[in-house]
């Protein structure tokens, strides 16, 4: 297992959700009975910035990226993996909208859970409520690690703090098959296709990783992390 940084402003969402083992049987059954499962291929979107908010959704299966759209631009806030809840925000949201995008990085399954029915559990379970306020609160402090990620961090050590977040977050290993193209990863970094193609190799002439095919290796954890930590 791969020990964690002391600062966080890992691109990569929370570990599994547990929220919903504070329900009773009851409460669980009002859930289930008041959702669907859908697919999304890889690229799909799952929801749509400034659109209705009808559902908070559960990834069950996938891995998803989160998105802020510009007239122009976008702007990646994080990546979600499986066994987390997207739309929380529309909970407490008078407007009742996304505030964000998400699209599907890979094949995903999804629960949509009507989103009347999980106020009404979550105005009825206090426990639960406590959770959902802690995941709501955690989302916060990482957003605010991304932004700090993304505007005070040199090119290498925004590439090197993606790096790490992947291995620490979604493979929980240094060795691993990577899923994002290199366009992900000048989305997440907030630079061009072509500099991270320049920096990757850069990464791999040091000896800091290899990289054969899809498969991705970390040589040199502790230096990378110096790199992500100090840019």
């Amino acid at each position: 297992m791969l020990t964690g940084r002391k600062i966080n402003t890992c691109t990569v969402g929370l570990d599994r959700c547990t929220c919903f083992e504070s329900l009773n049987a009851d409460e669980l059954e009002l859930i289930n009975s008041n959702l669907v499962e859908v697919e999304f291929k890889k690229g799909e979107t799952i929801c749509k910035q400034g659109t209705f908010a009808t559902h908070v959704m559960y990834l069950s299966k996938g891995l998803t990226k989160v998105f802020m759209e510009g007239q122009q631009e976008t702007l990646v806030l994080k990546i979600i993996p499986e066994d987390n809840l997207i739309g929380l925000t529309a909970l407490f949201n008078e407007t009742n909208v996304f505030q964000y995008s998400v699209a599907a990085y890979v094949d995903s399954l999804v629960k949509l859970i009507d989103i009347n029915v999980f106020r009404k559990v979550l105005a009825q379970n206090a426990k639960f409520a406590s959770e959902i306020i802690n995941i709501l609160n955690a989302n916060t402090v990482q957003t605010y690690g991304r932004f700090y990620c993304l505007t005070q961090k040199q090119a290498y050590g925004r590439l090197a703090d993606i790096i790490l977040c992947l291995a620490d977050r979604i493979y929980k290993e240094k060795e691993f098959e990577l899923l994002l193209s290199r366009k992900d990863f000048a989305e997440l970094s907030g630079m061009t296709t072509e500099s991270v193609i320049r920096m990757l190799k850069k990464f791999k002439d040091d000896k800091l990783i290899a990289i054969n095919g899809k498969k991705f290796t970390i040589l040199k954890y502790d230096k990378l992390q110096e790199i992500s930590n100090y840019g």
